[in-house]
């Protein structure tokens, strides 16, 4: 496929080029782009390649597969950013969660009557250092 591409670039050059052929004293044939003494100016005409049946499935297949490759590395990149997203969803909110534990402060909760239940001292500290445990494994 590139190589068509290259030619199909290259064609319009070609095209406008000037081909000089000459022979020399010993009757060998040169070929060049810079006219030399006694050099004749000769026709270039671009060859057309056709490409046989087998050559045409073969780059159809290339391409299949070159676009399911695609796809799937998008899909795969698309999977990974929601993989960070939510990594990083989590993260935030374990540390909400951390910054709300008042240092020296009482920690509560409030039950289904709205009353306060006040944690101990050393509940608090467990919470604190699972907290951080959790923020130092998923978020580092």
């Amino acid at each position: 496929m590139r190589h068509l591409l290259l030619i199909a670039a290259l064609l319009p050059t070609l095209a406008t080029a000037e081909i000089y052929r000459w022979t020399d004293e010993q009757g060998r044939v040169h070929f060049g782009q810079r006219p030399v003494a006694g050099a004749e100016t000769v026709q270039v005409k671009p060859q057309v390649v056709e490409r046989d049946a087998h050559t045409r499935e073969r780059e159809a297949r290339s391409q299949r597969f070159y676009d399911a490759r695609r796809e799937e590395q998008q899909q795969a990149a698309a999977s990974a950013a929601a993989q960070r997203e939510e990594r990083d969803n989590e993260c935030r909110d374990l540390r909400r969660r951390l910054a709300q534990i008042p240092e020296g402060f009482n920690y509560y909760r409030t039950d289904t009557n709205g009353e306060r239940i006040y944690y101990s001292y050393e509940e608090t500290d467990t919470a604190r250092r699972q907290l951080r445990e959790r923020i130092a494994q998923r978020c580092s």
